[in-house]
């Protein structure tokens, strides 16, 4: 049970994704709670969303008063609480327009980010655009590329603070279905650095390799006892490297912002810097919460969507 506020809180920032909820209530930009659910969109009809919200934040909202909501990622998904439709890039990364979701409980007012499009090639942001405007917030009149490894890695180039293109890589959905799915489950295990090195070097070497070259891990587990942990970290390397080849027009000659978590930034860091690319790393918590921040500039006044 989430522990009653003990502070008078302004509003809430919300991260929905596919598989996960997270919550944060704020004070202005002070975090005074927060807390998390499985309570993804996946796992959520439409009628759920506002269930799933309160059994997390129920105990934060002061009564007698309407505390505002703003959420992004699949939540505004057409399977979400609301679609909050694509805005067509070149545009800067936080809309003007926040969407309003129907709530029946009086003391919410939930407000939902739009994703981004991109006509050719075709792709689709929705959660990043957030972490991008977040960026963009705390790094005024910075032009150049960001990179958001994860399940589906993004490479964004960035300019006068705008999106101005983008490019999604399956990268890190494909590794887990590799070493968890796949009969390469059997052979890998643990992590060791040559590995992940040797990985990124024969997969950015010869791309159209890749395939063969997966295979291969299993081969010489099968035939020369290779190590579980260097086969892991190369499966991991081959997938980065193949990657970071078809992205070369993004990060050829730029600097490149990470923006996630610890581990996948470290992975892509160490890439990335074996290449001579100057990177820095962000952190995604952190961005969001700066691009929800950003986005209460754009809420509506006296405005409460409600259900009758």
């Amino acid at each position: 049970m989430t522990p009653p506020a003990t502070t008078s809180i302004d509003w809430i920032a919300a991260d929905w994704g596919t598989s996960h909820l997270r919550v944060w209530a704020l004070a202005g930009a002070r975090v005074i709670h927060q807390a998390a659910s499985d309570q993804g969109m996946a796992r959520l009809a439409r009628a759920e969303f506002e269930g799933a919200l309160l059994d997390l934040i129920g105990p934060w909202l002061p009564e007698g008063q309407v505390t505002p909501v703003i959420a992004c990622g699949m939540v505004g998904s057409r399977q979400g609480w609301v679609e909050a439709p694509y805005r067509a890039v070149p545009c800067q990364p936080m809309a003007d327009k926040l969407i309003p979701a129907p709530c029946r409980d009086l003391r919410l007012c939930v407000h939902v980010v739009p994703g981004l499009k991109q006509a050719q090639p075709a792709d689709v942001i929705r959660g990043e655009e957030t972490q991008i405007a977040g960026f963009l917030a705390r790094n005024p009149g910075w032009d150049g590329v960001v990179c958001l490894p994860g399940t589906h890695s993004k490479w964004v180039h960035l300019s006068a603070g705008e999106v101005v293109s983008f490019q999604t890589f399956l990268t890190g959905e494909m590794f887990a279905l590799l070493s968890e799915h796949s009969v390469l489950r059997h052979s890998v295990g643990g992590w060791e650095d040559a590995g992940f090195a040797e990985g990124v070097a024969q997969g950015m070497e010869r791309p159209e390799r890749l395939m063969a070259r997966l295979f291969s891990i299993r081969a010489e587990g099968l035939l020369a006892g290779l190590d579980p942990g260097h086969a892991r970290a190369r499966l991991s390397g081959l997938l980065i490297g193949a990657e970071l080849a078809a992205a070369k027009p993004y990060w050829l000659g730029q600097r490149v912002a990470l923006i996630g978590a610890p581990e996948v930034m470290q992975a892509y860091g160490a890439a990335l810097g074996g290449l001579s690319v100057p990177v820095t790393a962000h952190d995604a918590t952190e961005m969001t919460l700066a691009g929800l921040s950003a986005a209460r500039a754009h809420l509506p006044q006296g405005e409460r969507p409600c259900v009758n």
